[in-house]
């Protein structure tokens, strides 16, 4: 069988910072080809929608399947398939990644016929079993399928993540992908799932806060066969624990590998196992990405995210120690009034860090999607990208937009432009010299990107498609909340549960 995977657009945060390889679809379709199929991959984040029919002409596949990670490229998705099915009826097309994986039923109600089912959870071993079983009519017979009728067996957590080696060659114009100057920067996962429970999170209701690694060699070997010199850690958490960081880095000096990496984890846990971090600059680690999301203790108690604001300083102490360079987000509530933003710019204009603000966003899969009780101000799906307001803001619309942007601003001032060319005109030659310009290209887009007209104009959009709203305000039941369910059996792999994993406050 052919089968035709695609990888939706770039969202508006990934227009200036980073462009990322689709590691989740590579390694489905690694599993794909694996069981004897042929595979081709479009990553519209590159290619033009043109290509895509281009490809599916000249192609002429069988499946075709769309990578859903995100809400906001629903629409993109479905109108692609769409139109993808009057071309081609009899191609059978599906969909699957995180966030479909909550709201699979309604996107198939918008589908209208056009997808023919949905795959909720992981999708390796998923996917592959459908490119058997749809052939005989038998798609409900695989864990995680939901059609418009039925729906198959519950998703099921792969037992071995080290079984399912991504396809990296599926994807042309490799040097397209990168983040920050890591220019270019090839993806890598070691380990998956979080043990935490942040209100407005979604990573552990769709992994039933299991964590779970690779083995070592295994994660080690695939790293040993990333060309690009740089690898983004996709990890929700990287090193929770340390004896496993400790392994991974044997692993990787045995094999001499010798790259740059960007990795993200939590304040408590890059203080709790700091000689694993230390080690891994050794290695190569030059930039970690932390998620503060508040400054204060109301904040970051509101978000469940079990660490103190002394904690979270505590931490960019340790990295600057280290000599990694942090990128910090922060969660602008809708509620927020100039003085919040004057305050939020004022601190992050004293910190040598890179700031950035996203939008305080009650995405399906989240807690905060079933308790919130404020009303969603819209129901489009492109708006759900911690870039617009979806609730009710206390300043006009306007207004709050302007003062967001002119606190990402400060990103702006100290980190791009003119301003990161002075203290980087070494690495942006360098990047040159290669044939490399995503990095010097993204420090002159800043103003393009991020307007506050262009926020406001986009909720003046038609919408097409419309989210279902949630229902009335409650505590969610674990059957609604979560994708893959909890569970107390340990699953082999050196998985741990929950409370194994969970973190130790200091």
């Amino acid at each position: 069988m052919k089968v035709l995977l695609v990888h939706p657009s770039a969202l508006m945060y990934s227009e200036i910072y980073l462009r990322l390889e689709p590691l989740g679809l590579e390694r489905v379709g690694g599993a794909i080809r694996r069981a004897g199929h042929e595979v081709r991959l479009v990553d519209l984040q590159i290619f033009k929608h043109r290509d895509y029919f281009k490809e599916l002409e000249s192609f002429q596949p069988d499946f075709v399947g769309i990578s859903l990670n995100y809400l906001a490229n629903i629409p993109e998705a479905l109108d692609l398939a769409k139109e993808t099915k009057r071309d081609r009826p009899g191609v059978f097309i599906f969909a699957g990644g995180h966030s479909v994986s909550f709201v699979a039923e309604e996107v198939l109600e918008h589908a209208d016929g056009a997808i023919d089912c949905i795959i909720r959870g992981e999708g390796e071993e998923s996917a592959a079993l459908l490119i058997e079983a749809a052939r005989d009519g038998g798609a409900l017979s695989v864990p995680g399928v939901v059609t418009r009728e039925a729906a198959g067996p519950a998703p099921r957590l792969l037992e071995n993540l080290s079984l399912h080696p991504p396809a990296r060659d599926l994807c042309r114009k490799r040097r397209k992908y990168f983040i920050g100057h890591l220019d270019p920067c090839a993806s890598i996962e070691f380990t998956r799932g979080c043990p935490w429970d942040c209100s407005f999170c979604s990573a552990w209701t769709f992994y039933g806060r299991s964590y779970r690694r690779l083995e070592p060699e295994a994660a080690a070997e695939d790293l040993a066969s990333i060309k690009e010199p740089s690898a983004f850690i996709v990890d929700d958490v990287a090193f929770i624990k340390a004896d496993y960081g400790m392994d991974l880095a044997d692993a990787v000096e045995r094999r001499g590998v010798r790259k740059q990496y960007y990795l993200e984890t939590r304040p408590n846990v890059l203080l709790r196992n700091r000689e694993v971090f230390e080690r891994w600059t050794r290695l190569g680690l030059q930039y970690m990405f932390l998620g503060l999301e508040a400054l204060d203790e109301e904040g970051l108690r509101a978000f469940r995210k079990r660490a103190t604001p002394d904690q979270n300083f505590e931490a960019l102490e340790v990295a600057r120690q280290l000599g990694i360079r942090v990128a910090i987000n922060i969660i602008a509530d809708p509620a927020w009034d100039v003085k919040r933003f004057e305050q939020l710019r004022e601190w992050a204009l004293s910190v040598p860090e890179i700031v950035h603000v996203t939008v305080q966003t009650p995405y399906p899969g989240t807690e905060i999607w079933h308790t919130e009780s404020r009303k969603l101000t819209t129901l489009d799906y492109r708006l759900f990208d911690v870039q617009h307001a979806v609730l009710p803001t206390t300043l006009p619309l306007e207004r709050f937009y302007e003062e967001l942007v002119k606190t990402q601003a400060v990103l702006n001032r100290r980190h791009l432009g003119w301003s990161a060319l002075q203290t980087m005109a070494g690495v942006a030659a360098n990047r040159l010299a290669h044939g490399q310009t995503n990095f010097v290209k993204m420090l002159w887009k800043f103003s393009s990107v991020y307007n506050s007209k262009r926020q406001l104009t986009d909720h003046q959009r038609p919408v097409r498609y419309q989210m279902r709203p949630p229902a009335e305000r409650s505590t969610p039941q674990q059957k609604v909340l979560f994708v893959h369910p909890p569970t107390v059996r340990r699953p082999p792999a050196r998985a741990f549960t929950a409370a194994e994993s969970l973190p130790i406050q200091r």
